[in-house]
């Protein structure tokens, strides 16, 4: 381990706090207004440059590019309306992505870092963005450290990779620097506040290493169809080029149009409304328990088909009780082995297993004449107990519990100690209580002294939520330090199975075969993780400690229990609030809400890119003309997103089984969906344009009503994997459609923007669309089964 030098006093000004009594609360008051929160302000960016930005990316580009040529071709009407077009869905998405900030800004006030502050001569906790310089502050392992601190007791193992990329702990004791982010490995530790906020050693660093996230499975996956759309569309942009310079069309229209088949291609609201999909429901998650830590972990939770639950406080209730006492030392009883464990337990820890054995030996009188204590140390993960040092007759005498193969092997037991210790650790563990081994004795002569049994029953919701999860096609399977034969009595109350492996046993290779994982240390359970992932399982983790940090971050899943410390919940996706597994649960319907939302946004985007950019180059090369107008493309693809953005906020059912992205299966759905439009479009077009007696310009009006028309189709159909009326839409989808409907068919009524068409013409490609609806309706069961789409 590496130590570093002590900093100078980033304020000097300030007198010294007194370690005893700390702040008082009008002096923290004072100095929390002088040098304000204990955080890192993100930097406020103007709301006309946010407005701004919708104007300045590619797709901007290219329709600013197509105003511009419109007025070089002396088409100022269409510039205009372009224009108009452009600037109202820069303004929606604009809208739209202020709400979802909103909404995350909500999140993150509930997803703070508490403290433990000495203040007016009384401990407490209190969120880590009020604490200020010249406050005393007790860190410990599993904290975040909250400030800047100067320590002047204790001694702590710190770990700034995160910050400096060391990979080795930093010591620090008396006189040493602890910075702002770094992770309490081991130890406790006291120290005064140096520095808060941006003047912090690390600063920035510091919020980054928090805040930082990676693209989700559904971006990706997204994103990697909307390249095969491009792509498909540039091969397309090429034919068409190549047409209309053999017929000699005009190069400035061809140019137009084009840029419009390019932008065509391009999900212009799929950021606005991923994002609001997400942080809609994240909030939402939020007034049920759930706080989220990182956005793409809602929609991960649609694909976990495997959860691998912490035991304690989790799948049991967390109360402790003493079960039983078994004395197996010659001279030795019940009252003498709960003495020695009560001696090897500590109340400042408030360890559960500490305060379960220290209530039942002080109610007993045990500890009325204890011996000067020289040194605690409490449960270390690492080492799997713990143990106190006292003073008996002059000499060191040492009290130690803990897991009976770990205390075991420090009593040097002969054959039939070892088999009387793993019979009575058998006996206590089949009533599902967790054993722990009692030592006492000099440092290199401890004896065993017996085996405490400490009871924790399985939480009365347990068992029903482990069904309600499996029903959705999730395995729940569980992990606990326990030994062996606890574990498979927890999990026989539970219905989680019998099949018990240990962590690091041949078995843990082979998921499959377990259901249940036995003396499994915190690092084990970044193996067990992996293991499964290697099997193909998409994970989902539970975890409260430091060392579960890096399972719960491995994990697609990783879910902070409510007790857990600060670093598991900088690690996880999903922080629950409640006990239990009833967030889990939530989690994995809401997930799959937003997968459904999701999948009905690609899949009609697909299948709308397919028709439109076939339609309109086949439509050229057969009729040697551009089916339809620039204005009239960019009013499509607007008129289609005002509905498709509603998808984020619609009303949808939560799939039976878990969901994951298959970009194949999914291009290929929506192919047939889009022939199926095409055939069905193009019949509609041909009998239009051979018995109504149009004029091209009206024919460029039926075209566009006939793909505004067809979309409306395709959402309603896709958005459900029954019949289209069987599930009602949300109540904003519904009355976008309805709007969209209204306005499309009198702009074309009455000749706003395009040729006007008769009322009757309107309604009858309107009726006929409804109809192609039902029928396409009937293909989709077979479409989705034969795509295995859900």
């Amino acid at each position: 381990m590496k130590t570093t030098a002590s900093p100078q006093s980033a304020l000097p000004d300030l007198p010294s706090t007194d370690p005893t009594q700390g702040l008082s609360s009008t002096e923290a008051q004072r100095r929390l207004a002088q040098f304000g929160a204990n955080a890192i302000e993100d930097k406020q960016v103007p709301a006309w440059k946010q407005l701004a930005a919708k104007f300045w990316s590619p797709v901007p580009w290219m329709l600013e590019l197509v105003i511009v040529l419109q007025v070089l071709l002396e088409r100022q009407l269409e510039a205009l309306v372009i224009a108009v077009l452009l600037t109202f869905n820069a303004v929606v998405a604009f809208m739209q992505e202020r709400r979802a900030k909103d909404a995350l800004a909500l999140l993150r006030k509930r997803l703070h870092v508490n403290a433990r502050v000495l203040r007016d001569g009384q401990w407490s906790q209190i969120p880590a963005e009020q604490v200020v310089p010249g406050d005393i502050v007790h860190v410990r392992a599993g904290d975040l450290v909250p400030a800047d601190l100067v320590l002047f007791d204790g001694a702590v193992a710190l770990d700034q990779a995160a910050l400096t990329g060391e990979s080795l702990p930093v010591d620090a004791g008396p006189g040493k620097p602890a910075y702002t982010g770094a992770i309490v490995r081991q130890g406790e530790a006291t120290g005064e506040v140096t520095a808060t906020g941006a003047r912090t050693f690390f600063g920035r660093t510091a919020e980054l290493v928090r805040t930082s996230n990676a693209p989700s499975h559904m971006q990706r996956t997204i994103f990697a169809i909307v390249k095969r759309l491009v792509i498909f569309d540039a091969v397309l942009v090429v034919l068409v080029v190549a047409y209309a310079l053999l017929h000699h069309l005009p190069l400035l229209d061809t140019a137009v149009f084009a840029l419009m088949l390019l932008v065509a291609s391009v999900p212009v609201a799929l950021p606005a409304t991923y994002t609001l999909a997400t942080a809609i429901s994240s909030l939402q998650l939020a007034h049920q328990g759930v706080l989220v830590t990182r956005l793409p972990a809602v929609e991960e939770a649609a694909a976990m088909d495997t959860l691998v639950s912490d035991k304690t406080g989790t799948l049991t209730q967390n109360t402790l009780t003493l079960a039983g006492a078994t004395a197996l030392a010659a001279g030795s009883d019940e009252h003498a082995v709960l003495r020695a464990a009560a001696l090897a337990s500590d109340d400042a820890t408030q360890d559960p297993l500490d305060l379960a054995i220290l209530g039942p030996a002080r109610e007993q009188s045990l500890l009325a004449d204890t011996p000067a204590r020289q040194v605690f140390l409490p449960f270390d993960p690492s080492t799997r107990r713990s143990e106190g040092v006292y003073t008996v007759d002059g000499g060191e005498w040492h009290a130690v519990k803990g897991a009976a193969n770990v205390i075991g092997p420090l009593c040097k037991l002969d054959a039939s100690q070892q088999a009387a210790l793993d019979a009575a650790e058998r006996q206590l563990a089949a009533s599902g209580a967790r054993v722990l081994a009692v030592a006492a004795g000099p440092a290199n002569a401890l004896q065993l002294l017996g085996v405490v049994g400490l009871s924790d029953p399985p939480r009365p919701d347990a068992g029903d939520l482990i069904a309600q999860l499996t029903q959705l096609g999730v395995r729940v399977c569980m992990a606990t330090g326990d030994a062996q034969e606890t574990a498979r009595a927890i999990g026989a109350k539970l219905g989680l199975g019998s099949r018990v492996c240990e962590a690091k046993g041949p078995a843990a290779q082979n998921p499959e075969d377990c259901d249940l994982y036995a003396r499994v240390l915190p690092e084990d359970k970044h193996a067990i993780v992996q293991a499964l992932q290697r099997a193909g399982h998409v994970t989902g983790m539970t975890g409260d400690g430091v060392n579960d940090a890096p399972a719960l971050r491995q994990a697609e899943l990783g879910v902070a229990v409510a007790s857990a410390t600060d670093v598991a919940k900088a690690a996880a996706g999903v922080v629950l609030t409640d006990p239990g597994l009833a967030g889990v649960l939530t989690v994995v319907r809401t997930g799959r809400e937003v997968h459904r939302r999701m999948l009905t946004y690609t899949l009609n985007k697909t299948l709308k890119t397919f028709e439109i950019v076939v339609f309109l180059t086949l439509g050229l090369l057969l009729t040697g003309s551009f089916v339809i107008s620039a204005t009239l493309i960019v009013l499509l693809l607007f008129t289609n997103d005002f509905v498709t953005m509603t998808i984020a906020t619609d009303r949808v059912q939560p799939a039976p089984k878990p969901q994951r992205w298959a970009v194949r299966r999914l291009v290929g759905a929506a192919g047939v969906f889009a022939v199926l439009s095409l055939l069905f479009s193009f019949s509609m077009y041909w009998w239009t344009r051979s018995t109504q007696g149009l004029s091209p310009v009206q024919m460029q009006t039926v075209v566009f009503l006939l793909l505004v028309f067809t979309n409306q189709a395709n959402i309603y159909v896709l958005r459900t994997d029954g019949r289209l009326w069987s599930f009602a839409p949300g109540r904003w989808m519904a009355l976008a459609s309805v709007g969209d409907v209204i306005l499309v068919s009198g702009l074309a009524v009455f000749g706003w923007l395009m040729a006007a068409l008769p009322t009757a013409l309107v309604v009858g490609l309107l009726i006929a669309c409804a109809v192609f609806a039902l029928l396409l309706d009937q293909a989709k069961r077979y479409v989705f089964q034969r795509f295995a789409i859900v």
